[in-house]
């Protein structure tokens, strides 16, 4: 095993840059999968296409439409499941 020895500059750098590549992989990721179409949403949810169009239309869920296709944001998605969540009632 080798050792290294960094100066106090060397190290606050190395941390530094490692922060920044840290939050550039979590923009990136964040914004590739802020989003699912339709197709990816019924198939996580296991209804069908017709049970997300009512949940559309009662508002239980928000969504952006660009021509027929629909897109929901995942943290939309988060929040239906979240306010629909009930704890078990067994201790």
């Amino acid at each position: 095993m080798e050792v290294f020895i960094l100066s106090k500059a060397q190290f606050e750098e190395l941390t530094t840059r490692l922060d920044g590549l840290q939050n550039q992989l979590n923009t990136k990721s964040d914004n590739s999968k802020s989003f699912m179409d339709n197709e990816a949403f019924v198939a996580f949810m296991g209804i069908s296409k017709r049970t997300a169009q009512t949940w559309r239309d009662e508002g239980k869920i928000s969504f952006s439409q660009i021509g027929t296709k629909i897109y929901y944001k995942m943290a939309d998605v988060d929040k239906l499941l979240n306010d629909n969540y009930y704890k078990s009632f067994k201790k």
